[in-house]
């Protein structure tokens, strides 16, 4: 009878990625970005890591860009891998539709990562971009795309309780510019918010930035459009939440204003920040540049405030952190109540977002800068960024996610788990099992046998470690087969048969 056995792993799969990178034998297509584990303090909430690695167009792309679900400790769950570095993904995270847990995220380029010199402003989508939504099994069972001649945008894709979309989306809109010191043959960069029933297309709701916002307040100057084909990008809305009372809570960055708008009407209910605030603000209450915006319990509102970095006009530079703000409706006062800052601190120009996790937790991904951490829920000061710091991780070099997001997910693929085989030495192999996206496989077992119709269990019950497990095993047959065990040791999946040649 061959011997068989699970052993330590050889120097070869002991080294199965590079410092930056993961390449895994039994799933070779696959190269996620691998990160380092800054910080790890415990009493962090639980669940998984939802990143969407990409980065600018001068920088290395460490990796390949796409979607990308992590445990804790950096390893791999699911990778979807985008065609080449100049498609995107962002927004990708756990939502609920039909009453399921679905994964859902945009897709297509971003302006400001295919060319030194887009034709787009920054952060703009370029056409043909659209949202999907995936099932636990990792199937798209929708895609979605903007109307009325605009370019579904990368800020937002939220599924309301209704199972309705609600998106931001872009279109140019030819203008003449000089009332407002720009050029006489410019354009409006001019945002939408749209709703739409994800099962029939039928657009349910529009909202357009410039039938209510004036351009005039805008903190970009208009002669920037010359920069970008005259195309002038006042507003640059990136987040929109539904409210109470049928109101939406929408954040315009260039504006550095958040704004309380009656769905019904369109109208403006109030303002927090920019030149027309209905606020007056507390020490440390002012936010610039700022991402996004979300009602909290307690007349709160969150943001993320990038704060410094991206015009002639901001104020002096400011350290990038999570923000949470009390508002007072009866002196229309808006003052600190939570601040989230990074250790060392930081200067993130663009992106970045703050979640509230299931244990009271906050999680801020940190955009431009390549960080996701979690604090405790009481937070920290500029002068003392390390209380209540309690995770941190880091991309490598310039890869960045617009967003990052913290979920509990189960993965349940539909395709099989993925097996290879190497010689270690003369009666003796490695066996690689992986499978993209699978959460509740928790363990390996290997067949074996000197036919395909004459396998056995030679392996059994090796704990799965990290996106792939490799086992050692004596043999001298030439066929194998490794199953997936869920925690109850059931076979929840079978891949195909290996033919060691």
């Amino acid at each position: 009878m061959d011997n068989f056995k699970a052993g330590e792993p050889s120097e070869k799969s002991a080294n199965n990625s590079s410092s930056q990178v993961w390449d895994f034998v039994s799933s070779p297509d696959l190269h996620p970005m691998k990160v380092t584990i800054n910080m790890n303090k415990g009493g962090t909430a639980s669940g998984l890591i939802f990143v969407s690695p990409y980065t600018l167009y001068e920088a290395t792309m460490i990796g390949q860009t796409g979607s990308l679900i992590m445990d804790q400790a950096g390893n791999p769950i699911w990778f979807n891998p985008l065609n080449n570095r100049y498609i995107q993904n962002t927004d990708f995270r756990v939502q609920c539709y039909k009453g399921i847990p679905v994964l859902t995220m945009w897709q297509g380029t971003i302006s400001g990562t295919q060319s030194a010199t887009p034709n787009l402003p920054p952060g703009n989508p370029e056409p043909g971009a659209y949202f999907q939504i995936i099932n636990p099994n990792y199937k798209i069972i929708k895609k979605l795309t903007a109307q009325k001649g605009y370019t579904a945008d990368l800020h937002e894709f939220t599924i309301t309780n209704r199972n309705t979309a609600l998106f931001t989306a872009v279109k140019q809109i030819s203008a003449d510019l000089t009332p407002y010191g720009g050029p006489v043959d410019g354009y409006f960069n001019n945002y939408s918010i749209q709703e739409v029933d994800i099962e029939t297309g039928k657009l349910l709701f529009f909202w357009s930035v410039l039938d209510y916002i004036n351009p005039r307040d805008s903190m970009i100057p208009a002669s920037s459009a010359t920069t970008f084909n005259n195309i002038w990008d006042c507003f640059h809305v990136n987040s929109v939440q539904e409210g109470p009372n049928n109101t939406l809570l929408i954040s315009m960055r260039n504006m550095w204003a958040i704004y309380n708008i009656d769905k019904e009407t369109g109208n403006i209910i109030w303002q927090l920040g920019g030149k027309q605030s209905d606020f007056t603000f507390g020490p440390k209450a002012t936010f610039s540049w700022q991402h996004d915006a979300r009602y909290r319990s307690g007349k709160r509102i969150s943001l993320f405030d990038n704060g410094c970095c991206s015009s002639p006009n901001s104020p002096p530079e400011s350290k990038a952190h999570g923000l949470i703000l009390k508002l007072n409706f009866q002196n229309m006062t808006a003052n600190v109540d939570r601040a989230y800052y990074h250790d060392p601190m930081l200067y993130v120009p663009t992106q970045g977002n703050l979640q509230p996790l299931s244990n009271g937790n906050q999680l801020v991904g940190w955009g431009q800068d390549p960080y996701v951490s979690e604090f405790s829920n009481v937070g920290n000061t500029e002068n003392d960024p390390s209380l209540n710091f309690l995770f941190d991780m880091q991309y490598p070099n310039q890869n960045l996610s617009y967003r990052a997001f913290k979920s509990k997910w189960i993965g349940l693929p539909l395709y099989p788990p993925n097996i290879a085989i190497e010689i270690f030495r003369e009666n003796a192999v490695i066996v690689y099992a992986s499978w993209n996206g699978s959460t509740e496989t928790v363990a390996w077992q290997v067949l074996a046998g000197p036919k395909p119709d004459r396998l056995s269990v030679v392996v059994d019950n090796v704990p799965r470690t990290g996106f792939e497990t490799d086992i050692y095993v004596n043999s001298h047959v030439s066929y194998f087969q490794v199953n997936a065990l869920n925690s109850c040791g059931y076979v929840i999946g079978m891949s195909r048969i290996a033919h060691l040649e």
